[in-house]
Protein backbone atom coordinates (compact mmCIF):
# COMPACT_ATOMS: atom_id res chain seq x y z
CA UNK A 1 0.00 0.00 0.00
CA UNK A 2 1.26 3.46 -0.85
CA UNK A 3 2.38 5.67 1.99
CA UNK A 4 3.72 2.95 4.27
CA UNK A 5 7.21 3.44 5.58
CA UNK A 6 9.61 0.55 5.09
CA UNK A 7 10.06 -1.67 8.12
CA UNK A 8 13.54 -1.44 9.62
CA UNK A 9 15.19 -4.59 10.96
CA UNK A 10 17.46 -4.92 13.94
CA UNK A 11 20.55 -4.42 11.73
CA UNK A 12 19.22 -1.03 10.58
CA UNK A 13 18.43 -2.20 7.07
CA UNK A 14 14.99 -1.91 5.56
CA UNK A 15 13.50 -5.39 5.42
CA UNK A 16 12.06 -4.52 2.03
CA UNK A 17 15.64 -3.99 0.80
CA UNK A 18 16.38 -7.63 1.56
CA UNK A 19 13.63 -8.98 -0.71
CA UNK A 20 14.32 -9.22 -4.46
CA UNK A 21 12.63 -6.50 -6.51
CA UNK A 22 11.15 -7.05 -9.95
CA UNK A 23 13.55 -5.93 -12.75
CA UNK A 24 11.13 -3.36 -14.16
CA UNK A 25 10.81 -1.70 -10.76
CA UNK A 26 14.59 -1.67 -10.29
CA UNK A 27 14.94 0.06 -13.67
CA UNK A 28 12.49 2.79 -12.70
CA UNK A 29 14.19 3.29 -9.35
CA UNK A 30 17.58 3.68 -11.03
CA UNK A 31 16.43 6.21 -13.66
CA UNK A 32 14.59 9.26 -12.25
CA UNK A 33 13.79 10.41 -15.80
CA UNK A 34 11.36 7.53 -16.27
CA UNK A 35 7.75 8.00 -15.14
CA UNK A 36 6.92 6.47 -11.77
CA UNK A 37 6.23 2.76 -12.03
CA UNK A 38 2.77 1.65 -10.90
CA UNK A 39 2.71 -0.63 -7.89
CA UNK A 40 2.56 -4.34 -8.76
CA UNK A 41 -0.93 -5.78 -9.01
CA UNK A 42 -1.78 -8.34 -6.37
CA UNK A 43 -1.79 -11.13 -8.96
CA UNK A 44 1.85 -10.40 -9.81
CA UNK A 45 2.82 -10.41 -6.15
CA UNK A 46 0.95 -13.70 -5.77
CA UNK A 47 2.98 -15.26 -8.59
CA UNK A 48 6.24 -14.00 -7.08
CA UNK A 49 5.66 -15.75 -3.74
CA UNK A 50 8.58 -17.68 -2.23
CA UNK A 51 8.14 -21.42 -2.76
CA UNK A 52 11.57 -22.83 -1.92
CA UNK A 53 12.39 -23.24 1.79
CA UNK A 54 16.08 -22.66 1.12
CA UNK A 55 15.38 -19.42 -0.72
CA UNK A 56 13.30 -18.30 2.24
CA UNK A 57 16.15 -19.00 4.66
CA UNK A 58 18.62 -17.22 2.36
CA UNK A 59 16.42 -14.12 2.27
CA UNK A 60 16.44 -14.10 6.07
CA UNK A 61 20.19 -14.67 6.43
CA UNK A 62 19.61 -18.14 7.91
CA UNK A 63 21.59 -20.33 5.53
CA UNK A 64 22.72 -23.34 7.54
CA UNK A 65 20.99 -22.12 10.71
CA UNK A 66 17.95 -24.40 10.35
CA UNK A 67 18.78 -28.09 10.00
CA UNK A 68 15.34 -29.71 10.35
CA UNK A 69 13.75 -28.57 7.09
CA UNK A 70 11.66 -31.40 5.66
CA UNK A 71 11.62 -32.04 1.91
CA UNK A 72 8.87 -34.60 2.47
CA UNK A 73 6.68 -32.07 4.29
CA UNK A 74 7.28 -29.52 1.55
CA UNK A 75 6.21 -32.06 -1.07
CA UNK A 76 3.10 -33.05 0.88
CA UNK A 77 2.10 -29.44 1.59
CA UNK A 78 4.24 -27.00 -0.45
CA UNK A 79 5.69 -23.87 1.03
CA UNK A 80 4.13 -20.66 -0.25
CA UNK A 81 4.62 -17.22 1.29
CA UNK A 82 4.34 -13.73 -0.25
CA UNK A 83 7.54 -11.71 -0.21
CA UNK A 84 5.80 -8.88 1.62
CA UNK A 85 5.06 -11.27 4.48
CA UNK A 86 8.69 -12.45 4.43
CA UNK A 87 9.69 -8.79 4.83
CA UNK A 88 7.95 -8.75 8.22
CA UNK A 89 10.13 -11.58 9.55
CA UNK A 90 13.13 -10.83 11.74
CA UNK A 91 16.37 -11.15 9.80
CA UNK A 92 18.74 -13.71 11.29
CA UNK A 93 16.19 -15.13 13.76
CA UNK A 94 15.43 -18.84 13.22
CA UNK A 95 12.71 -18.61 15.90
CA UNK A 96 10.81 -15.73 14.31
CA UNK A 97 7.08 -16.32 14.98
CA UNK A 98 6.07 -15.56 11.39
CA UNK A 99 8.74 -17.84 9.94
CA UNK A 100 7.63 -20.68 12.21
CA UNK A 101 4.13 -20.53 10.74
CA UNK A 102 5.28 -21.27 7.18
CA UNK A 103 8.54 -23.28 7.27
CA UNK A 104 8.12 -27.06 6.63
CA UNK A 105 9.94 -29.03 9.33
CA UNK A 106 10.67 -32.68 10.16
CA UNK A 107 8.11 -32.58 12.99
CA UNK A 108 5.30 -32.51 10.44
CA UNK A 109 6.11 -36.01 9.22
CA UNK A 110 5.86 -37.69 12.65
CA UNK A 111 2.47 -39.45 12.98
CA UNK A 112 0.82 -38.48 16.27
CA UNK A 113 -2.01 -40.33 18.05
CA UNK A 114 -5.17 -38.26 18.26
CA UNK A 115 -4.30 -36.20 15.18
CA UNK A 116 -6.36 -36.85 12.04
CA UNK A 117 -6.43 -35.94 8.37
CA UNK A 118 -9.93 -34.45 8.76
CA UNK A 119 -9.59 -32.78 12.14
CA UNK A 120 -12.91 -30.92 12.23
CA UNK A 121 -15.32 -33.34 10.54
CA UNK A 122 -15.66 -31.57 7.20
CA UNK A 123 -16.41 -34.81 5.36
CA UNK A 124 -19.30 -35.75 7.64
CA UNK A 125 -20.81 -32.27 7.28
CA UNK A 126 -20.77 -32.21 3.48
CA UNK A 127 -24.12 -31.12 2.02
CA UNK A 128 -22.99 -30.83 -1.62
CA UNK A 129 -19.71 -30.43 -3.48
CA UNK A 130 -17.87 -27.68 -1.60
CA UNK A 131 -20.81 -26.99 0.73
CA UNK A 132 -20.42 -27.74 4.45
CA UNK A 133 -23.35 -27.62 6.89
CA UNK A 134 -22.19 -27.81 10.51
CA UNK A 135 -24.18 -25.15 12.32
CA UNK A 136 -27.83 -24.13 12.37
CA UNK A 137 -28.70 -21.47 9.78
CA UNK A 138 -25.26 -21.34 8.15
CA UNK A 139 -23.74 -22.81 5.01
CA UNK A 140 -20.00 -22.70 4.41
CA UNK A 141 -18.78 -22.65 0.82
CA UNK A 142 -15.33 -24.01 0.06
CA UNK A 143 -14.80 -21.49 -2.72
CA UNK A 144 -11.29 -22.53 -3.78
CA UNK A 145 -8.26 -24.48 -2.65
CA UNK A 146 -5.87 -21.61 -3.31
CA UNK A 147 -4.20 -19.56 -0.58
CA UNK A 148 -1.57 -16.84 -0.76
CA UNK A 149 0.24 -18.44 2.18
CA UNK A 150 0.42 -22.05 3.31
CA UNK A 151 0.22 -22.13 7.10
CA UNK A 152 1.76 -25.32 8.44
CA UNK A 153 -1.00 -25.79 11.06
CA UNK A 154 -3.84 -25.51 8.49
CA UNK A 155 -6.72 -27.83 9.40
CA UNK A 156 -7.45 -28.34 5.68
CA UNK A 157 -3.88 -29.17 4.65
CA UNK A 158 -5.10 -32.67 3.60
CA UNK A 159 -8.44 -31.54 2.11
CA UNK A 160 -9.35 -32.82 -1.36
CA UNK A 161 -9.90 -29.47 -3.03
CA UNK A 162 -9.76 -30.99 -6.50
CA UNK A 163 -13.16 -32.60 -6.00
CA UNK A 164 -14.63 -30.39 -3.28
CA UNK A 165 -15.13 -26.81 -4.46
CA UNK A 166 -18.42 -24.95 -4.55
CA UNK A 167 -17.30 -23.00 -7.64
CA UNK A 168 -17.88 -25.99 -9.92
CA UNK A 169 -20.48 -25.43 -12.65
CA UNK A 170 -20.68 -21.69 -11.91
CA UNK A 171 -21.73 -22.31 -8.28
CA UNK A 172 -24.98 -23.89 -9.46
CA UNK A 173 -25.25 -26.80 -6.99
CA UNK A 174 -24.23 -24.66 -4.02
CA UNK A 175 -26.64 -21.84 -4.83
CA UNK A 176 -29.50 -24.25 -5.53
CA UNK A 177 -28.98 -25.88 -2.13
CA UNK A 178 -29.01 -22.51 -0.35
CA UNK A 179 -32.07 -21.34 -2.25
CA UNK A 180 -33.97 -24.53 -1.40
CA UNK A 181 -33.35 -24.30 2.36
CA UNK A 182 -35.28 -21.44 3.95
CA UNK A 183 -33.57 -22.18 7.26
CA UNK A 184 -30.26 -20.85 5.91
CA UNK A 185 -29.79 -17.15 6.58
CA UNK A 186 -25.98 -16.82 6.47
CA UNK A 187 -23.40 -17.87 3.88
CA UNK A 188 -19.75 -18.18 4.85
CA UNK A 189 -17.10 -17.96 2.14
CA UNK A 190 -14.06 -20.03 3.03
CA UNK A 191 -11.45 -22.14 1.29
CA UNK A 192 -8.53 -22.02 0.70
CA UNK A 193 -8.97 -18.27 0.68
CA UNK A 194 -12.02 -16.86 -1.11
CA UNK A 195 -10.17 -13.65 -1.96
CA UNK A 196 -7.68 -15.62 -4.00
CA UNK A 197 -10.49 -15.74 -6.57
CA UNK A 198 -10.80 -12.91 -9.06
CA UNK A 199 -13.30 -10.22 -8.18
CA UNK A 200 -15.24 -11.21 -11.31
CA UNK A 201 -15.60 -14.76 -9.97
CA UNK A 202 -16.74 -13.46 -6.59
CA UNK A 203 -19.28 -11.25 -8.33
CA UNK A 204 -20.59 -14.26 -10.25
CA UNK A 205 -21.27 -16.01 -6.94
CA UNK A 206 -22.90 -13.11 -5.12
CA UNK A 207 -25.02 -12.23 -8.16
CA UNK A 208 -26.34 -15.80 -8.05
CA UNK A 209 -27.08 -15.50 -4.32
CA UNK A 210 -28.72 -12.08 -4.59
CA UNK A 211 -32.17 -13.47 -5.35
CA UNK A 212 -32.22 -15.83 -2.33
CA UNK A 213 -34.89 -14.13 -0.18
CA UNK A 214 -33.96 -15.74 3.15
CA UNK A 215 -30.25 -14.86 2.99
CA UNK A 216 -29.51 -12.15 5.59
CA UNK A 217 -25.74 -12.07 6.06
CA UNK A 218 -22.49 -12.79 4.23
CA UNK A 219 -19.33 -13.74 6.10
CA UNK A 220 -15.89 -13.98 4.50
CA UNK A 221 -12.93 -15.76 6.10
CA UNK A 222 -9.69 -14.52 4.59
CA UNK A 223 -5.99 -14.17 5.42
CA UNK A 224 -5.15 -12.12 2.32
CA UNK A 225 -5.48 -8.62 3.87
CA UNK A 226 -2.81 -9.74 6.35
CA UNK A 227 -0.38 -11.62 4.10
CA UNK A 228 -1.09 -9.85 0.78
CA UNK A 229 -2.83 -6.55 1.60
CA UNK A 230 -2.54 -5.43 -2.04
CA UNK A 231 -5.50 -7.72 -2.70
CA UNK A 232 -7.71 -5.05 -1.12
CA UNK A 233 -7.92 -3.05 -4.34
CA UNK A 234 -10.57 -0.76 -5.83
CA UNK A 235 -12.54 -3.51 -7.64
CA UNK A 236 -12.74 -5.63 -4.48
CA UNK A 237 -13.92 -2.66 -2.41
CA UNK A 238 -16.52 -1.79 -5.04
CA UNK A 239 -17.75 -5.39 -4.97
CA UNK A 240 -18.21 -5.28 -1.18
CA UNK A 241 -20.11 -1.97 -1.41
CA UNK A 242 -22.45 -3.48 -4.01
CA UNK A 243 -23.54 -6.41 -1.85
CA UNK A 244 -27.13 -6.36 -0.58
CA UNK A 245 -26.32 -7.93 2.83
CA UNK A 246 -24.35 -6.88 5.89
CA UNK A 247 -20.80 -8.20 5.39
CA UNK A 248 -18.47 -9.50 8.10
CA UNK A 249 -14.84 -10.08 7.19
CA UNK A 250 -13.04 -12.47 9.55
CA UNK A 251 -9.29 -11.96 9.25
CA UNK A 252 -6.60 -14.32 10.50
CA UNK A 253 -3.54 -12.86 12.21
CA UNK A 254 -1.68 -14.81 14.88
CA UNK A 255 1.02 -12.34 15.90
CA UNK A 256 1.22 -8.57 16.24
CA UNK A 257 4.16 -8.43 13.79
CA UNK A 258 1.79 -9.48 11.00
CA UNK A 259 -0.14 -6.21 11.31
CA UNK A 260 1.94 -3.42 9.76
CA UNK A 261 1.13 -0.16 8.00
CA UNK A 262 -0.01 -1.84 4.79
CA UNK A 263 -2.38 -4.13 6.70
CA UNK A 264 -3.79 -1.18 8.66
CA UNK A 265 -4.45 0.66 5.40
CA UNK A 266 -6.19 -2.38 3.94
CA UNK A 267 -8.35 -2.67 7.06
CA UNK A 268 -9.19 1.03 6.93
CA UNK A 269 -10.35 0.64 3.32
CA UNK A 270 -12.44 -2.41 4.21
CA UNK A 271 -14.10 -0.62 7.12
CA UNK A 272 -14.96 2.28 4.82
CA UNK A 273 -17.20 -0.11 2.84
CA UNK A 274 -19.29 -0.70 5.97
CA UNK A 275 -17.91 -4.20 6.58
CA UNK A 276 -17.41 -5.44 10.13
CA UNK A 277 -13.86 -6.71 10.75
CA UNK A 278 -13.05 -9.48 13.23
CA UNK A 279 -9.86 -11.43 13.87
CA UNK A 280 -9.52 -15.07 14.76
CA UNK A 281 -6.16 -16.42 15.81
CA UNK A 282 -4.86 -19.90 16.55
CA UNK A 283 -2.92 -20.51 19.76
CA UNK A 284 0.42 -21.83 18.49
CA UNK A 285 3.44 -23.11 20.37
CA UNK A 286 6.44 -20.94 19.58
CA UNK A 287 4.33 -18.26 17.89
CA UNK A 288 1.96 -16.61 20.37
CA UNK A 289 1.96 -18.83 23.48
CA UNK A 290 2.65 -16.02 25.94
CA UNK A 291 0.47 -13.37 27.54
CA UNK A 292 2.68 -10.63 26.10
CA UNK A 293 2.29 -11.95 22.54
CA UNK A 294 -1.48 -12.39 22.85
CA UNK A 295 -1.96 -8.96 24.41
CA UNK A 296 0.12 -7.31 21.69
CA UNK A 297 -1.93 -9.09 19.02
CA UNK A 298 -5.24 -7.91 20.51
CA UNK A 299 -4.02 -4.35 20.91
CA UNK A 300 -2.51 -4.19 17.41
CA UNK A 301 -5.70 -5.67 15.93
CA UNK A 302 -7.86 -3.10 17.68
CA UNK A 303 -5.60 -0.27 16.50
CA UNK A 304 -6.27 -1.52 12.96
CA UNK A 305 -10.03 -1.44 13.58
CA UNK A 306 -10.34 -5.22 13.91
CA UNK A 307 -12.11 -6.69 16.93
CA UNK A 308 -10.53 -9.80 18.52
CA UNK A 309 -13.07 -12.60 18.01
CA UNK A 310 -11.76 -16.12 18.59
CA UNK A 311 -8.58 -17.60 19.95
CA UNK A 312 -8.74 -21.16 18.63
CA UNK A 313 -7.14 -24.13 20.19
CA UNK A 314 -5.23 -25.99 17.49
CA UNK A 315 -7.31 -28.22 15.23
CA UNK A 316 -5.63 -31.61 15.68
CA UNK A 317 -4.64 -32.24 12.07
CA UNK A 318 -1.80 -34.60 11.21
CA UNK A 319 1.37 -32.60 10.69
CA UNK A 320 0.63 -29.85 13.22
CA UNK A 321 1.16 -31.53 16.61
CA UNK A 322 4.33 -29.54 17.32
CA UNK A 323 2.21 -26.37 17.47
CA UNK A 324 -0.14 -27.65 20.17
CA UNK A 325 -0.59 -25.87 23.51
CA UNK A 326 -2.36 -27.95 26.17
CA UNK A 327 -5.82 -26.94 27.35
CA UNK A 328 -4.71 -26.19 30.92
CA UNK A 329 -1.94 -23.89 29.69
CA UNK A 330 -4.33 -22.29 27.23
CA UNK A 331 -6.83 -21.52 30.00
CA UNK A 332 -4.08 -20.01 32.16
CA UNK A 333 -2.93 -17.79 29.29
CA UNK A 334 -6.49 -16.73 28.53
CA UNK A 335 -7.18 -15.93 32.17
CA UNK A 336 -4.05 -13.81 32.42
CA UNK A 337 -5.01 -12.05 29.18
CA UNK A 338 -8.47 -11.26 30.58
CA UNK A 339 -6.86 -9.85 33.72
CA UNK A 340 -4.66 -7.54 31.65
CA UNK A 341 -6.95 -6.23 28.90
CA UNK A 342 -10.35 -4.61 28.60
CA UNK A 343 -13.05 -7.20 27.97
CA UNK A 344 -13.64 -6.23 24.35
CA UNK A 345 -9.97 -6.95 23.60
CA UNK A 346 -10.15 -10.52 24.89
CA UNK A 347 -11.07 -13.10 22.23
CA UNK A 348 -13.12 -16.14 23.20
CA UNK A 349 -11.00 -19.24 23.77
CA UNK A 350 -12.64 -22.04 21.80
CA UNK A 351 -12.10 -25.40 20.19
CA UNK A 352 -13.92 -26.85 17.20
CA UNK A 353 -15.14 -30.38 17.87
CA UNK A 354 -16.63 -32.43 15.05
CA UNK A 355 -20.37 -32.85 15.57
CA UNK A 356 -20.79 -30.01 18.08
CA UNK A 357 -23.54 -27.48 17.29
CA UNK A 358 -21.05 -24.60 17.63
CA UNK A 359 -17.56 -23.71 18.80
CA UNK A 360 -16.86 -25.24 22.20
CA UNK A 361 -15.80 -22.60 24.77
CA UNK A 362 -12.84 -23.52 26.97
Amino acid sequence: MAGCAAKVGSAGKSRSDMIPVAPALRQHAADPQLPAAPPPRWQQLWREAVRDPRELLTLLGLEGAVTDISEAAAQQFPLRVPRGFVAKMRHGDPHDPLLRQVLPLDDEMKPMPGFAFDAVGDAAAKAADGVIRKYQGRALLVTTGSCAVHCRYCFRRHFDYASETAAADHWREAVDLIRADAGLDEVILSGGDPWSLSTAKLTELTDALADVPHLKRLRIHTRLPVVLPERVDAPLLAWIRSLPWPVTVVLHANHANEIDCSVRQACRALRATGATLLNQAVLLRGVNDSVDALAALSERSHEAGVLPYYLHQLDRVQGAAHFEVGDDEARQLHGALAARLSGYLVPRLVREVAGDPGKRPL
